[in-house]
């Protein structure tokens, strides 16, 4: 979820490289990094989220020195992130044991024989405790055989967040289930441009899954779907248009400066350093913001339900998983890391070592019945748990729809088709370009997708 400019010509090199390995095999691929090396080593490839940053942290001292495995470690950024493992999967560069992926891809990459089953291996490690795994996370990560092909390492939905004290002092009451034009009039009340502060922050950088991982929720509540369930492109139909006329009218009018370069990281940055009255975000965020450490705004922040409009729930579901790709030559090395780097204790010792608001949760029922967690995440672990609970990827909107997903659709063309979207959006936030020209240039490409389903 990051960083742009020589991104989009990276992205260009990869899709031409891509499109080779999808031709030969029917899919999405990418990858980089220093090759597996010898003796008892593992290289993982990981998006560069905090959760990540601190297991990156506690590996050496922990896993290593219980194991004598080493592990080399890659941190992108998530879009470079997307590029380089897809690169390296789909083309079978092999460069990694482990890599970090999505409820997105691993169906798709499954079916194309790319990843390595994890189902036996979970099957044969009784510690690991399969059956505490929430069910809507393994749902996500499992193929059309019924097996599992990754492990979640923390799971999420999205949520509003805001800043207590501010409603507070505006007179201000946000309810559990906000409606958009509610969360819109807090904004126009809440923007204080004299004080650098903005009335909300939201995504707004190039992405599939960055601008469009919000953006495509505030579509699906609006009555707007990418496709309809006979593979007909609605990307500029009235739904669609107001849904995303409304997102981008919110950021400029009251979204932080620079939005159309601001994904994930930059806007939990700017509200945690209090530079936004809200944010509408992955629920996983609030790790990060309950930091006393780094975070300006601990213990000042409420939360509550994605913000809807034509639904009860908008929330999305989303999982950053351990997958191992079928071309590493030490899987049982790399199921050890990725066994620990998923367990309750790994938990226990985020919890005990980093502070337990920061235990990458989502994946697990026994998380929820942590006192120590529920006392460090009290002001927001049930509305996670919640959101998490009422996603439904069959149906996250108004009408029937031709494939899972709720932030985006099931298929292999999607990543490509939504980041070219998502990179008109961003220059309807930064001013060059209309929404509406935006969205008529999607649709064509929409449509040229839905043809090949229709």
């Amino acid at each position: 979820m990051r960083s742009q400019g020589r991104l989009w010509r990276r992205s260009a090199l990869v899709a031409g490289a891509v499109a080779v390995a999808l031709t030969a095999s029917a899919c999405a691929g990418a990858g980089g990094g220093a090759g597996s090396s010898g003796g008892k080593s593992i290289n993982v490839l990981m998006v560069g989220n905090p959760q990540m940053e601190d297991i990156q942290k506690l590996t050496a001292d922990n896993f290593t020195k219980q194991t004598g495995i080493k592990v080399n470690y890659t941190i992108l950024p998530e879009n470079e992130l997307r590029d380089k493992v897809t690169q390296d999967v789909a083309t079978g560069a092999g460069r990694y044991d482990v890599v970090t992926v999505g409820a997105y891809e691993v169906p798709i990459w499954a079916k194309n024989g790319w990843l390595h089953e994890t189902s036996s291996y979970a099957a044969k490690d009784t510690a690991f405790d399969q059956a505490d795994l929430l069910k809507p996370m393994v749902q996500s990560l499992t193929g059309a055989d019924g097996k599992q092909y990754a492990v979640p390492f923390y799971g999420e939905s999205s949520f509003l967040m805001y800043r207590k004290d501010l409603f507070a002092k505006a007179g201000l009451t946000m309810p559990e289930h906000p409606t958009w034009q509610q969360v819109a009039g807090y904004a126009a009340k809440l923007d204080d441009k004299s004080k650098g502060t903005s009335g909300i922050c939201l995504r707004g950088l190039p992405g599939w899954g960055e601008v469009f991982a919000p953006l495509t929720t505030v579509v699906n509540t609006f009555g707007g779907t990418w496709f309809t369930k006979d593979w007909k492109a609605q990307v500029n139909s009235p739904q669609f248009t107001k849904a995303v006329d409304f997102y981008v009218n919110l950021i400029k009018s009251h979204g932080e400066p620079g939005a159309a370069q601001s994904g994930f990281t930059e806007c939990l940055n700017s509200f945690g350093q209090g530079k936004s009255a809200m944010w509408y975000d992955a629920t996983s965020a609030a790790a990060s913001v309950e930091d006393p450490k780094t975070s300006k705004v601990a213990g000042k922040v409420g939360y509550v339900y994605a913000p809807v409009d034509q639904t009860k729930y908008s929330g999305w579901l989303w999982t950053w998983a351990w997958a191992m790709p079928k071309t590493t030559k030490k899987a049982d090395n790399a199921w050890k890391f990725i066994s620990w780097a998923s367990s309750k204790d790994y938990e226990k010792l985020v919890g005990s070592k980093l502070g337990w608001s920061r235990v990458p949760d989502g994946k697990r029922t026994s998380t929820y019945q942590i006192p120590e967690y529920q006392q460090a995440a009290k002001a927001f672990y049930q509305v996670t748990l919640g959101s998490i609970e009422h996603a439904d990827p069959a149906n996250p909107g108004v009408q029937p729809r031709p494939t899972v997903g709720v932030q985006f659709v099931g298929i292999p063309e999607f990543a490509d088709l939504g980041t070219k979207v998502s990179q008109s959006v961003s220059a309807a936030i930064a001013g060059k370009t209309s929404v509406q020209q935006a969205l008529n240039d999607g649709q064509k490409l929409a449509d040229q997708v839905a043809g090949k389903y229709r």
